[in-house]
């Protein structure tokens, strides 16, 4: 439906050319600072028009906050947010073709078939103007989580067409096993990021030629595809719940939630199926100030310890058996063309009676990589809140009980330091 989260639930609402668009927010813990100011650098990333490679459509995307906050502090009540639809033009999409013909690619056929009607102007709700919502809220997870984890969460573009950052090859089928890779995903930023607007992709010579290519698509009228990567650091361990909420599940959901998205993949992905598990397995070692350093957080403040392992490499992009291990999370996400383009494509009446052309009018992406950034970054802040907040309860819940002597059994060595384990 139209509500995500369980413990730190959001509500969107809105279509593309209505009034407003934004969202409720339930479940935020009360008393932390929060204002527009939070909010609105986020809003700001995603909106359209933000230069020649996006949609020209001229909106500013100011949030308001509605409720849920007094003095510019949290009450752990509903947090109610909106959006001013400015610049709609429903009028584009109101000639007599687009009203015969259903674009091909878009919701436009299965809206009709769901729900017998569908909102005539734009995409309505499978529009990305639905995105403000998860926007907005996603900018609040992620304050708390700074605050309280150091949790920091950043995308970029990594491919566009068949234009890639790190290309696969027989060495590195997959990113991960690429040095270049895993350290750029141990230093980049937000703001390293949006050095290379328009495309996001933190790299200076891939980023003009990408930023040319989709200019390219945009001159024919077309439109071309990409990805987008993510990584999570300083999340804390032990997030996900067995067996069908793991948290690379969770991720997946979010991700595959989010309009024009076609693909996911975590850590090592498809190329990791070509290497041997020799290689793929992630070591456990000892976690030290030199490969875990310690963050001044809310956590720390209140004494909770860091994991005592680490793992020397990262194939599995910070997630075991469902369930965080500390390490940085990582996954890719795959964007589809974006379906309304001005060529002229072959097509259907809505009652099937008649077959002829229909060349989209309106104002889109050629590419929505570079504004999607934004939005994968705020459905993976909803993830990483949902299920700290459920880790929270359980380990309060844990906590009133009296302590176990004995939690962890441990393998008697059997020699040169090797445990022996039993499969199942």
């Amino acid at each position: 439906m139209s509500t995500f989260g369980e413990y730190f639930r959001v509500t969107t609402y809105g279509e593309s050319h209505c009034r407003s668009v934004g969202c409720i927010v339930d479940g935020c813990p009360p008393g932390m600072e929060l204002t527009e100011a939070d909010i609105q650098p986020q809003m700001t990333r995603r909106r359209p028009g933000q230069s020649a490679i996006t949609t020209p459509r001229n909106e500013k995307d100011r949030v308001m906050i509605q409720s849920g906050t007094e003095f510019g502090v949290t009450l752990g009540t509903p947090i109610g947010m909106l959006v001013m639809n400015e610049d709609q033009r429903p009028k584009d999409y109101g000639n007599s073709t687009m009203d015969k013909f259903p674009r091909p690619s878009h919701a436009d056929w299965t809206y009709l078939e769901k729900y017998g009607v569908k909102a005539s102007s734009g995409g309505g709700r499978s529009s990305a103007r639905e995105t403000i919502g998860r926007v907005a809220a996603g900018a609040i997870a992620e304050k708390y989580l700074k605050l309280a984890y150091g949790v920091e969460i950043t995308a970029f573009v990594t491919s566009v067409g068949n234009m890639h950052m790190f290309p696969p090859t027989a060495e590195h089928p997959t990113p991960s096993t690429n040095p270049e890779f895993l350290s750029l995903l141990q230093t980049i930023d937000r703001k390293t990021v949006d050095q290379f607007l328009p495309v996001r992709c933190p790299d200076e010579k891939k980023s003009r030629e990408m930023e040319d290519y989709i200019a390219d698509f945009r001159d024919k009228s077309d439109s071309i595809g990409g990805t987008v990567t993510c990584v999570i650091k300083n999340a804390p361990s032990g997030l996900g719940e067995p067996c069908f909420d793991k948290l690379e599940a969770l991720l997946a959901h979010a991700m595959l939630s989010i309009p024009a998205t076609k693909g996911f993949e975590i850590g090592s992905g498809f190329g990791g199926c070509e290497v041997p598990g020799s290689v793929h397995n992630d070591p456990f070692v000892p976690a030290t100030e030199d490969n875990a350093p310690a963050i001044e957080t809310g956590a720390a403040r209140a004494g909770i310890p860091r994991p005592k392992l680490t793992t020397k490499t990262n194939f599995s992009g910070g997630i075991q058996g469902g369930i965080s291990n500390g390490a940085p999370i990582y996954f890719r996400v795959a964007f589809k063309p974006p379906a309304t383009i001005g060529v002229a494509q072959k097509t259907a009446t809505y009652d099937g009676d008649a077959e002829g052309e229909l060349a989209a009018k309106g104002r889109h992406d050629p590419c929505v990589v570079p504004r999607a950034v934004p939005i994968v970054e705020a459905m993976a802040a909803l993830v990483i809140m949902d299920t700290v907040l459920a880790q929270q309860a359980r380990h309060t819940a844990k906590s009133l009980l009296p302590p176990l002597k004995q939690t962890i059994n441990t393998a008697k060595p059997v020699g040169n330091g090797v445990s022996e384990v039993s499969g199942a």
